[in-house]
């Protein structure tokens, strides 16, 4: 409404002032945000992978082994980002954001393609390759919308993680309403909804997400509360809906109904941006049309600077530089820039990559087989869907929460990430020996504490990447650390868990006298079918445990200290936000008496 005042005032200028301020939000890097909530709220098909393998496995008569296989080539492409990073370092994000947006349709079409018949049926080598490009694309995704947020608001890098990987994680329960809202219950339809719905929003956004080189504000962690409050809604909602539907059928309208709410919440963050962009445009005006000659736009400061600043001193006896290959193992103190070598030749990022291969491939194989957790413990199907929509909930609680915790933890009382990270993992053992054992409707806790626990590692995990080897490639190391992630997949979801069910359904085929035919798929129950696997699983977290404290004891020194010292020096130095007619000071100026505060620096 004050915005709206705010235009009408002029007759005029109303318009001129209307597309101005248009322009101002749309360049915004909190309209950065807002496009980034949108593309990772889509962006998290991959861990629905649950309710459409079924269909798959039915469709193309598949055994639990070569499920597996597929679920091990979803994670391998969903993970090894490396490509994206890369291509993300050379070019601008909406490039990023275009690829992925080819792959993702390519991908999940030509599955819903052969699932539905409309093809013949492929080799399971093609199918490995479509599920392996369509996940990859959320790699993309994520490169192009997340780093260059990460890069626009340095020093609440915590928050912000927590607060786009947090969409990421309850993407599952958003596609869910809105797959039921549109095609009711034809669940292979998922598969399309997910090939093209990502895709398009992607491309709605390409040119929209940039990065915004501009002064930190006072106020800019209340702003990013905000957003975390309406997001809390969100989820609060969606976790109604799923308790609601697991004891009332929904009718199609009822969904309909339903998902117009989920959309309505989804871009309600939209109403923050505009009153944050408002005020700074409030800003930017008055330093632009204030009379007071003290109260100007500077810019020669720092698009000028002194000649005599630029004197370069030359060693009497120049000497070649080493090249990349001589500082490999010459790393710079943590915290500065590493280079991509010296951080993948750190002891840091191996001891952080043993934990996160045991850690996160722990988790991500007791989602990937909730589905057939569930059918083989004898849950009706609306039960498995309500897993499914469960671990999406927590899997963006753990985020937000550990994002914006750690932020808090690690800035008032010195608190270090990977402490947070161990406790975290020690918690997952728990939901993995609850599957073990099989205790009755102990499934229920289980997706919530693995739900939570997956989530909670990755805004962990690229904080850490970020603040001990910098940002100067934070695209390429913030995928690298995915990387490990399918290795943990391929070993405890393929080797472990798809073969010792495999074994189990087998000898439980044997005891009735059948004998398994060629294309049959191979269907396990009771509590053995998993038992063996969540023990192994549950060792292999522990280990995860021992090893990030090696990372505490490493990192305790450099988590003492001040590790956003030098975004705040930088800060003081450039202080200011470009614009259209020069660079806009922008820290602690506020829309009071002009004469009040200078801005020569």
């Amino acid at each position: 409404m004050v915005v709206a005042a705010e235009f009408s005032s002029g007759i005029g200028g109303g318009w001129t002032q209307l597309r101005s301020f248009g322009l101002h939000v749309l360049l915004s890097r909190w309209f950065t945000v807002f496009a980034s909530m949108l593309i990772m709220s889509v962006a998290g098909a991959t861990y629905m992978f649950g309710l459409y393998s079924s269909d798959i496995k039915q469709s193309l008569g598949y055994d639990q082994t070569t499920l597996n296989l597929l679920s091990f080539f979803k994670d391998l492409g969903g993970n090894v980002g490396i490509v994206s990073g890369l291509l993300n370092e050379v070019t601008p994000p909406w490039v990023v954001l275009l690829v992925g947006v080819i792959m993702n349709f390519f991908g999940y079409f030509m599955i819903w393609l052969a699932v539905t018949g409309k093809t013949s049926k492929p080799h399971v080598w093609q199918m490995c390759l479509y599920i392996c490009i369509g996940a990859n694309s959320q790699t993309y995704a994520n490169t192009g919308a997340l780093v260059p947020c990460v890069k626009n608001f340095p020093e609440s890098r915590g928050s912000v993680l927590g607060l786009l990987k947090g969409f990421v994680g309850l993407s599952g329960a958003i596609i869910t309403q809105l797959f039921h809202a549109l095609y009711g219950e034809d669940s292979k339809s998922l598969i399309l909804l997910i090939a093209w719905l990502p895709a398009a929003v992607s491309f709605v956004f390409l040119r929209i997400i940039r990065i915004v080189k501009i002064a930190r504000q006072s106020n800019e962690l209340k702003t990013f509360y905000n957003l975390l409050y309406v997001s809390l809604g969100l989820a609060g909602f969606l976790m109604v809906l799923i308790i609601i539907q697991n004891r009332v059928r929904f009718s199609r309208t009822e969904y309909i109904g339903s998902g117009s709410v989920v959309v309505f919440l989804l871009f309600l963050p939209l109403a923050i941006v505009f009153k944050e962009e408002f005020h700074l445009w409030k800003i930017k005006l008055q330093a632009l049309t204030d009379p007071d000659p003290q109260l100007k736009v500077v810019t020669d400061q720092v698009i000028n600077p002194d000649p005599v600043h630029q004197v370069v001193l030359e060693s009497p006896n120049p000497r070649k530089p080493d090249s990349c290959f001589e500082n490999v193992f010459k790393p710079p103190e943590r915290g500065e820039d590493y280079t991509i070598l010296q951080a993948l030749f750190s002891i840091d990022m191996l001891v952080l990559f043993v934990a996160t291969i045991c850690g996160v491939g722990g988790t991500l194989t007791a989602i990937d087989n909730l589905g057939q957790i569930g059918n083989s413990l004898g849950y009706p199907t609306h039960s498995i869907s309500t897993f499914v929509s469960l671990v999406s909930i927590w899997n963006y609680l753990g985020r937000v929460v550990s994002g914006f915790t750690s932020e808090i933890f690690l800035t008032k009382y010195k608190f270090p990430r990977p402490l947070m990270l161990t406790f975290v993992l020690l918690l997952s053992c728990v939901g993995h020996l609850l599957i073990a054992f099989g205790v009755p409707n102990s499934l229920y806790f289980a997706s919530v504490i693995i739900g939570f626990c997956f989530g909670a590692q990755w805004p962990l995990i690229f904080a850490i990447i970020s603040e001990i080897f910098g940002l100067k490639y934070y695209a390429t190391l913030y995928n690298l650390g995915g990387v490990a992630s399918p290795i943990g997949a391929y070993i405890l979801n393929v080797r472990v868990t798809g073969y010792l069910y495999d074994k189990e359904a087998l000898k439980q085929m044997e005891a009735k006298g059948l004998t398994r035919k060629e294309g049959q798929d191979l269907t396990c129950t009771g509590v053995h079918c998993y038992r063996l696997a969540f023990l192994i699983i549950t060792a292999f977290t522990f280990v995860a445990c021992l090893v990030s404290v090696i990372l505490v004891i490493r990192t305790r020194n450099f988590y003492k200290g001040d590790i956003y010292k030098k975004f705040r020096a930088a800060d003081q130095t450039h202080n200011v936000a470009p614009t259209a007619n020069g660079d806009l000071p922008l820290r602690d100026l506020r829309p009071k008496q002009p004469s009040s505060e200078h801005v020569n620096s």
